[in-house]
């Protein structure tokens, strides 16, 4: 009687499952984002620039400081951003430069303990006399982008983005890259005054 029962059993499972069952894949959260509307800066510093209308709230001030210094705050309060900008202006010409490129370059390898990597990707306009560079930190780190241009003569403006969140790479990449664009057409629309 036993054997009889034993045989069904595998029968019936044999004879069951006819679909092969297959897990499902991993649902990934799908954000949409506004298509960027830019519009020229109208701080009054020796530079403007184009921002993004999606950056609502914008906080200027002027710096009291050795040299001619001005603070921007872009922030993105949909995406729990900002985008911090400092002007700067070169006034020993090489001394005051190489220290202003040194602080914007050791910045952004303070990042390299936590980064999985930081590709610096270059950036000149020898029209407008705009030259720099785009840092882009990978990994959970605090500032997941950093961005520096010069006219190599009067001008630095420098800038830096930050979440108010904890650090977690895959849960920030689509607000970082779409703010990321921002701070490239930022770098592509700077003009000196």
């Amino acid at each position: 009687m036993k054997k009889i029962i034993y045989v069904l059993v595998l029968v019936l499972c044999f004879f069951s499952c006819e679909e092969d069952h297959v897990p499902k894949p991993n649902g990934f959260l799908r954000l949409e984002y506004p298509e960027a509307v830019y519009k020229t800066s109208t701080f009054d510093m020796p530079v403007t620039f184009e921002i993004n209308e999606l950056a609502s709230k914008i906080k200027f001030q002027k710096v009291e400081a050795p040299t001619e210094s001005y603070g921007v705050n872009l922030e993105y309060p949909s995406l729990k951003g900002t985008v911090f900008l400092t002007y700067k202006s070169i006034e020993n010409s090489e001394e005051n430069l190489k220290d202003f490129l040194r602080d914007a370059q050791n910045f952004t390898q303070k990042h390299t303990i936590k980064a999985d990597e930081i590709p610096v990707r270059p950036y000149e306009n020898f029209k407008r006399k705009v030259y720099g560079a785009f840092a882009e930190v990978k990994g959970d780190v605090a500032s997941p982008a950093q961005f520096y241009v010069t006219d190599s003569v009067q001008h630095f403006l420098t800038g830096s983005l930050y979440f108010y969140a904890k650090p977690n790479y895959d849960s920030i990449l689509p607000a970082a890259h779409y703010i990321e664009k921002d701070i490239r057409h930022i770098m592509e629309t700077v003009k000196w005054k």
